[in-house]
This record gives C-alpha cells, sequence and structure tokens, in this order.
C-alpha cells in the first residue's frame, strides 16, 4: 500500500501538467504557470515521501518521468509558444519576414524536446543520485512561469525583457542548452539538517526568500539565475579543494 503513496502524489503533478495545458489553450497564461507551480510542489514532495516510507519502485521512477514531461517540458512550452505568438513579431514595413516569425515560434517546441532528452540523461546516468548534471526541468519550467506574472505585474525593465524579440528568440535554445548540458548542480535534497553539510541549500533558500521578498515575481526568475550561478561557484570551489 505504502508503494501506492508517493505514485499518486505523482499522478497529481502529472493532473496539473495537463490542466496547465488545457489553460494554455483557454488563454489563461498565469493560471496555466500556476498549476506548474503546484505540479511542481508534488514533484518534490513525491520524492520526499518516497524516502520517508522508502517506497521506491521501477513504475514510480517510470511514472515520476512521464508526469514531469509533461509538467515541465510540454506545459511551459505551451506557454512559450503562446508568448511568442503575442510577441514575437516584426514592424508592419518588415511584413517580409512574416514566413520568418512563424518559423521562430515553433523554436518553442525545443524545450519539452530537449526537457524530454534531459529526462531520458538523468534515468540512465549514475552520477545524478545526490546531484544533476544540467538544469533540471522543473527549474526551466518554474523560470516560464514566472515570466507571465512579470509582464502582468512588473517590474517594467523586467516586463520589458522578457516582452523581447531577442529573449523570446534565444531563450528556448539557451534552455535547451542548459538542460543537456554537463555542468554539475547541487540538488535540494536533505540526508541532514546540519549547516556543514548544506551550507550552500540553505544560502539558497535564504536568498530566493529575500529575491522574492524584494523583487515578487521577478525574483522567481533571479531564484533560478542564482542556483545556476551558486552550483558554478560551488564547483569551483569543490575543484580547488
Amino acid at each position: 500500500m505504502k508503494n501506492h503513496i508517493p505514485n499518486a502524489i505523482t499522478a497529481a503533478n502529472l493532473f496539473f501538467g495537463c490542466l496547465s495545458i488545457i489553460a494554455t489553450f483557454d488563454g489563461n497564461l498565469s493560471l496555466a504557470a500556476g498549476y506548474i507551480v503546484v505540479a511542481a510542489i508534488l514533484d518534490y514532495f513525491d520524492g520526499f515521501i518516497a524516502r520517508i516510507l522508502n517506497a521506491y519502485s521501477e513504475m514510480g521512477k517510470q511514472l515520476d518521468s512521464l508526469a514531469d514531461i509533461v509538467s515541465f517540458g510540454v506545459a511551459p512550452g505551451m506557454i512559450f509558444y503562446a508568448l511568442s505568438g503575442k510577441y514575437l513579431y516584426f514592424d508592419e514595413n518588415f511584413i517580409q519576414f512574416v514566413p520568418l516569425i512563424i518559423v521562430l515560434s515553433y523554436t518553442s517546441l525545443l524545450i519539452p524536446i530537449f526537457s524530454g532528452i534531459r529526462l531520458a540523461k538523468f534515468n540512465i546516468d549514475s552520477r545524478q543520485s545526490d546531484s544533476f548534471i544540467g538544469v533540471p526541468t522543473p527549474a526551466i519550467a518554474l523560470f516560464i512561469c514566472s515570466i507571465p506574472f512579470v509582464i502582468e505585474s512588473g517590474p517594467l525593465v523586467a516586463e520589458h525583457l522578457f516582452k523581447s524579440f531577442w529573449f523570446i528568440v534565444l531563450f528556448p535554445f539557451v534552455a535547451s542548452y542548459l538542460l543537456v548540458a554537463e555542468i554539475p548542480l547541487f540538488a535540494l535534497k536533505f540526508k541532514t539538517f546540519g549547516w556543514e553539510a548544506n551550507k550552500i541549500r540553505f544560502v539558497f533558500i535564504i536568498s530566493c526568500i529575500l529575491l522574492i521578498s524584494f523583487f515578487n515575481y521577478f525574483g522567481i526568475s533571479l531564484s533560478i539565475l542564482l542556483y545556476v550561478l551558486l552550483s558554478l561557484i560551488n564547483n569551483l570551489f569543490i575543484h580547488k579543494k
């Protein structure tokens, strides 16, 4: 019985990923993003509960990947595709570039494609038991989730950035690279709660709270960037030791 509890939470993750896609089709990107945030919380707790109950199974592992490709690959990819359709345009004097706009809008689909590749690599890579190689799919998904909220509520500089032509064009390529890059990143898995073993995790969590407190939804975007930056700094420190 206990083996089904983490799987039920994973199934709920998948459910909210599907709701996100429906909300995107309905044109409600903020609601779609909110559903992905719920899916991300469930994704964290299914692993947490599995560790507490010692309820690991091969089925659970496969179900987790299938849920993640929907909730953190397809769903955020659809949000970004919708954003591309809304903000990716040329001036009417450059009407001849309309076919290029159409092609560029489909680069959003790189996000679910490379999310699938990243998840497949994770399943067969023994190096990723206590850390990650490449940015985890929920991190990219949460960055994308912050965009509709920032566009709605600011700050203005971030809003202009997320609506800009070059951001819309380049982000899918940058995100796709980060998903599969050979970059070690720390995981938010606590085996103990001592400071020495979890310094980087505590620093990250405290920093996230401060960033979100000061910058509201844009703080989520900054937190994901900080996650990558802290991992790179951590890698340099370990390498020096």
